[in-house]
């Protein structure tokens, strides 16, 4: 199966930031192995399921790393950032800079880091980013149970079974 790199890109991303938070204090998502599927919430596009092996370490060095995609790092790479919690809902409302693209991000998720949870979001990109003006993404994640023994954190393995480890692309970032 081949993905195009835009699909392949939303889903890194997806996958790196688990939340659109950037440099807002999330709450960290139980360890272990998690399975997600990422799309844009039409039926025009297949959407993409990866399972990815967290635990702590892991989990807040991906989130590190998704405030860093900016071309500033954490709170400097955004100029709004503003989450509300009402319950099991979390609504997120951000601009950023991403690359030389400003992104105008709103996102709504719900359920909870322990078991399940589903973030509907929308951006817009000016100027646009990856040829796109507008994107959507929807991402449903599970969690399916501890890591296999095959995994290590930072596993991910995609839709056509490229496995990659994002620590290791990270260089090892933030292992303690």
């Amino acid at each position: 199966m081949k993905i195009r790199l835009p699909v392949a890109a939303l889903c890194l991303l997806s996958c790196i930031a688990a939340t659109p938070a950037f440099a807002i204090d999330y709450p960290a998502r139980k360890p272990g192995l998690w399975e997600m599927k990422v799309g844009d919430g039409t039926a025009a596009a297949a959407d993409q399921t990866i399972q990815q092996c967290i635990d702590a370490s892991s989990d807040q060095a991906m989130r590190d790393m998704a405030q860093g995609l900016g071309a500033g790092t954490g709170k400097d790479a955004c100029s709004k950032q503003d989450m509300r919690k009402a319950g099991s809902t979390t609504v997120i409302d951000s601009v950023c800079k991403v690359g030389t693209s400003i992104a105008t991000t709103h996102a709504v998720v719900t359920g909870d880091l322990s078991t399940g949870y589903r973030m509907d979001s929308t951006s817009t990109y000016q100027p646009p980013f990856m040829g796109k003006t507008d994107g959507k993404a929807v991402m449903d994640a599970k969690w399916v149970g501890p890591c296999k023994a095959d995994q290590k954190p930072g596993d991910m393995i995609m839709s056509n079974g490229m496995k990659m480890n994002i620590m290791d692309m990270m260089g090892g970032a933030k292992k303690k």
